[in-house]
């Protein structure tokens, strides 16, 4: 189904043009009549699947024709927040639709200002919302129609009393739409509360089945080949881009000091970072001008970019939901993508949790030595991002701690350390083959079968 068929505003079709839409996907096909009708929605998808321009496009086409006044839009998290205001922008600016995003961190003033100039699209993350309107400052925000984006992923983040308690604000005679890409029963339930005879969508299993094809592999290595590991696939695989997932912010810092330092061009992500460093990293990252995302869980949680080729996971996350919500940044909009995970024999039990409640096809693969022919060509990887380094201030004081060393001996020493980065040491693969994790399994399953008999001969004697 064409976009030209909906009978949009000319204006806000010219932003579907210049932002190179065509064909509706399956929930906007879906979605766009029900919310065009006024009716209540309740839409299951997967982010990735054009869910925004789903409820944005009718939401901006009622504005462009005078219909409504306001919109609202509450989304988990700051970083989703500026994604879905910036798209609604892009479609809507030629309306001369104003959108404004509001989330904490920052300054209350402009935020508040601006609502009160009547911006007709408020994007906002619950906390701040609920903050403004407990205090009176936003009471002239009386929106129309209120979309409730990523509803699962607020009620991970234990935002479910905050939603509750920001409705109790908003005028009863609105028009409501929820989207989330699971329902379990808090939402269900809250879909009841929110919403008044809503129409029920679902486009799971038809465009976005387990979010589209992710190829899903895993390898078995030593825990100190971990770094060589995730350098080794970093320059191996076809990637546009990619999100490195590490469980701590502190292992974020290191691991892209270690990258950087190797000439990746890399960026970290986590709670720790100030606000505006945080969305320069995101806006880099989205341009393109970062390529690999090194992230904690919670810093990447909402982030939806286009062109994502593959998810690395340098540690396997602790709870399945996580691995669902890592792996599904990858394989987006009907793309296909890689999720690659490296496991040390210590974490065969997060590996055997995951397969068994995400039920998820894990291939094991193994990373093979360089022959001479891979090695001469990476010199001359390295030697290109050594040429187009820039030179750092501190590399002059460097260079004053070898006085006895001659320039040519001291360049020579360099290169050999950088080349070592590059150089395996130990074998001819990094981690272990095949049959070495059969075996590796089979011991496993053994010692976890005399845990669970020893636990039984306990349970009878007592």
């Amino acid at each position: 189904m064409r976009f030209s068929t909906f009978g949009f505003h000319p204006a806000i079709n010219k932003g579907i043009k210049i932002a190179g839409f065509k064909e509706a996907s399956p929930i906007q096909e879906g979605a766009i009549p029900i919310i065009a009708e006024g009716k209540d929605l309740v839409g299951q998808a997967h982010t990735g699947t054009g869910k925004t321009a789903a409820f944005g496009l009718p939401i901006l086409d009622k504005l462009a024709k005078g219909e409504i006044e306001r919109a609202l839009v509450i989304t988990p998290t700051r970083e989703l927040a500026t994604q879905v205001s910036d798209e609604l922008y892009r479609l809507g600016r030629f309306a001369g639709i104003r959108t404004l995003t509001v989330y904490g961190g920052v300054g209350y003033g402009r935020q508040i200002a601006l609502i009160h100039k009547g911006v007709q699209v408020v994007v906002a993350t619950p906390g701040r919302l609920k903050d403004l309107y407990k205090k009176g400052k936003i009471d002239v925000l009386n929106p129309e129609i209120v979309v409730l984006d990523e509803a699962d992923e607020m009620l991970d983040m234990g935002f479910l009393d905050d939603i509750k308690e920001i409705f109790e604000y908003i005028p009863q005679n609105r028009q409501t739409l929820l989207f989330s890409a699971t329902m379990p029963e808090p939402i269900k339930e809250l879909a009841q509360h929110i919403l008044y005879q809503p129409e029920y969508l679902s486009v799971i299993g038809e465009e976005e089945t387990t979010n589209n094809v992710i190829n899903q592999r895993y390898y078995v290595i030593r825990e100190e080949q971990r770094d060589e590991a995730i350098v080794e696939l970093l320059e191996r695989e076809p990637i546009k881009k990619c999100i490195v997932f590490c469980r701590m912010k502190r292992e974020v810092d290191r691991l892209t000091e270690h990258l950087c330092a190797l000439g990746f061009n890399a960026a970290g992500l986590h709670g720790d970072l100030e606000q505006i460093d945080r969305e320069q990293i995101i806006k880099s990252y989205r341009r393109g001008e970062t390529k690999i995302m090194v992230a904690t869980d919670v810093a990447a949680r909402g982030l939806d970019v286009r062109d994502v080729t593959h998810v690395f996971n340098y540690h396997i996350p602790f709870d399945p939901q996580s691995y669902v919500h890592r792996i599904g940044r990858t394989g987006r909009a009907g793309r296909s993508g890689e999720a690659i995970t490296l496991v040390s024999t210590e974490e065969f039990r997060e590996l055997q949790r995951i397969r068994k409640e995400v039920g998820a096809q894990m291939q094991l693969a193994t990373i093979e030595k360089r022959t001479q022919n891979e090695d001469l060509s990476r010199v001359k990887e390295v030697a290109d991002r050594i040429a187009s380094h820039e030179i750092d201030e501190a590399a002059e004081a460097l260079l004053a701690h070898f006085p006895d060393l001659t320039p040519n001996e001291t360049t020579r020493k360099l290169l050999s350390i950088a080349l070592s980065h590059y150089s395996d040491t130990q074998g001819t693969r990094i981690g272990y083959d095949e049959v070495e994790v059969e075996r590796m399994f089979a011991d496993y399953f053994e010692a976890q079968q005399s845990e669970r008999s020893a636990k039984r001969r306990k349970k009878r004697k007592k």
